[in-house]
């Protein structure tokens, strides 16, 4: 699967993310992240020790943003396949299990049309 659309990438982050993402990183210095389904959680990016989690065969790299790799489900990529995801950073507390918990700041998914769009929150995200 190819990272990139048009030579723009599946995933980027901002400036806020990757300050946050090497915060992170001094605690936890293999990281990778999961766009959440839902559920618990809801829909945000979860950050996880990349010994933590198990990448299942169906889920998709999306790319890398600050080094780090980003996976999606299968299914929720057929979804978002069109889309660019954004992951930023909003004050408040990360989900249950995500690294970001705890900090007083979270990561949070915007997302574009490839081809132009502006950016917004994947709805039902705070």
């Amino acid at each position: 699967m190819d990272t990139t659309i048009n030579g723009e990438p599946r995933v980027t982050a901002t400036d806020a993310a990757l300050s946050l993402i090497a915060e992170i990183q001094e605690d936890y210095p293999d990281i990778l992240f999961h766009q959440s389904g839902g559920c618990c959680d809801g829909s945000s990016p979860m950050c996880y020790p990349a010994d933590d989690f198990i990448v299942g065969d169906q889920d998709v790299r999306l790319g890398e943003i600050g080094g780090v790799p980003v996976y999606i489900s299968g299914s929720q990529f057929e979804a978002w396949k069109h889309t660019q995801l954004i992951i930023d950073v909003v004050p408040g507390r990360g989900g249950m299990f995500s690294l970001d918990n705890g900090r007083e700041k979270r990561f949070l998914t915007r997302s574009r049309l490839f081809g132009g769009g502006e950016a917004c929150a994947i709805p039902g995200v705070a």
